[in-house]
């Protein structure tokens, strides 16, 4: 299964988080599974960071992000054209351009999305959700 995750199931898989959900840590540990990040989560976890919403051990965000991207077995989902484009086209409740891409991410490139975001979940894209 191709499985895109969303910021915080990424950050809460990376800090053990006991929020993550039991069935989307065993889908993130079973290896015939496809991990997908949008450089949109990236951007938001460092954005977080310079917010200091989220603190992390290293003193520089960007080696603790590149050092997250050089160990863990994730795929780049590019953000394209096609991607801002569907963006705008997304029914959410909200403009929060993080989550719109995300959500695009997932649907241009037909992947499953792991996310508990209720505003995401509590419409028409639940399907596309893990």
């Amino acid at each position: 299964m191709k499985l895109l995750l969303d910021t915080h199931i990424l950050l809460w898989s990376l800090s053990g988080s006991e929020k993550l959900p039991a069935r989307m840590k065993k889908a993130l540990e079973k290896k015939s599974n496809d991990l997908w990040l949008s450089p949109i989560t990236t951007w938001e976890m460092l954005m977080l960071c310079e917010k200091g919403r989220i603190r992390v051990d290293h003193k520089d965000p960007i080696k603790w992000i590149k050092k997250i991207l050089k160990t863990l077995p994730l795929r780049e989902a590019p953000l394209n054209h096609e991607v801002a484009i569907r963006s705008r086209q997304t029914d959410l409740p909200h403009q929060d351009p993080a989550d719109r891409f995300i959500v695009a991410t997932a649907l241009v490139y037909g992947l499953k999305l792991l996310t508990v975001d209720q505003k995401i979940l509590n419409n028409d894209h639940h399907k596309l959700c893990f």
